[in-house]
């Protein structure tokens, strides 16, 4: 049966088009060479950008490489990485792929990631990636956990292991889109936990957080809150698109 899958998949890439995520142009890959051309001008890899949270830098804080709320109010987390503004061409594809159930999306997504960012990224070193947790309700309703999706599919150093299962999450009934920083950093208190088998092998190891979407930053300063609480030494967060302005 797998041979006959992947004979199809083989078949089907040669013969079928391919519709670009970001621009719908029918050609040979998932992302067209004019979408990943403007992503790479216009990311936030082009920019000075906080270590901390991955917000562009304004000229005052350009010398410390640090953004002034990172520095009042510092975060759990010590390092983010982002590859695009969630403003940029990919939030359709993204919403195609997290809200319409186009899984076929996150191949697209990945694609992009791997291409831009993970030869840059190989070196990192970190022991384990683990993807933003969905409460086993929202799991069951969606029918999958984008975060992992796309996690599932990045390159990485051969040595990061990836944990889809470590880290848990309780379930909140009311949603964060639309709230305010301070009402997103109050009601995500207390929803993550790390499973009790998992807790003394990550002590004092280095850990990556994926997520699809940085907003606030409540959701992945929680986590590594509770990632600290268990001894993890430095928590990384990876994130696919970042909010540049203010929910």
């Amino acid at each position: 049966m797998r041979f006959l899958e992947k004979i199809f998949r083989v078949l089907s890439t040669a013969l079928l088009p391919t519709e670009c995520i970001a621009c719908k142009a029918f050609q040979a890959h998932s992302v067209c060479a004019n979408c990943l051309a403007t992503i790479h001008c216009n990311s936030l890899m082009q920019y000075e950008c906080c270590y901390q949270c991955g917000l562009p830098l304004n000229a005052n804080e350009l010398s410390e490489h640090q953004c002034r709320q990172c520095k009042v109010q510092a975060p759990y987390f010590d390092e983010t990485i982002c590859l695009d503004r969630y403003q940029g061409i990919l939030q359709d594809a993204l919403h195609q792929f997290k809200y319409q159930k186009r899984l076929s999306y996150a191949s697209g997504l990945a694609d992009v990631w791997n291409h831009l960012l993970s030869t840059s990224l190989i070196s990192t070193e970190a022991h384990y990636l683990m993807p933003v947790p969905l409460s086993v309700k929202k799991l069951h309703t969606r029918g999958f956990n984008q975060s992992w999706e796309l996690a599932r599919k990045l390159r990485c150093n051969a040595n990061l292991v990836k944990l889809p299962y470590a880290l848990k999450r309780h379930h909140h009934s009311e949603r964060q889109a639309g709230s305010s920083r301070d009402e997103r950093y109050h009601s995500i208190q207390q929803m993550f936990y790390i499973d009790e088998k998992y807790r003394e092998r990550l002590q004092n190891k280095i850990v990556i957080v994926f997520d699809d979407v940085m907003t606030s930053g409540a959701t992945l300063n929680e986590i590594a809150r509770i990632l600290k609480d268990n001894k993890v030494s430095r928590v990384i967060n990876w994130v696919l698109l970042r909010a540049t302005k203010s929910p």
